[in-house]
């Protein structure tokens, strides 16, 4: 092999692999978009006892916290549904 041959094999490899990872960029870019689905999900007890999962984006925030024994006094003052 000659020297030029060597460097045009060796600059159709460069611009070979230069064209994958620009190909690859471009489809990271313009790939489908996932739609939002309910990552942002949590898991909650109701009045009733069922659990159910709501949208954390539904629920207001005050940022007060509830108390141990708050909880625990309204779980006590729930009638049973037997």
């Amino acid at each position: 092999m000659t020297p030029d041959q060597k460097d045009n094999s060796r600059r159709k490899f460069l611009w070979g692999g230069l064209g994958i990872l620009s190909g690859i960029s471009l489809l990271k870019f313009i790939s489908f978009k996932k739609e939002k689905t309910s990552a942002a999900a949590s898991k909650m007890l109701t009045e009733d006892g069922r659990l159910v999962e709501v949208d954390m984006e539904k629920i207001k925030r005050t940022g007060n916290k509830v108390a141990d024994k708050d909880v625990i006094r309204w779980v006590k003052n729930k009638p049973t549904h037997q």
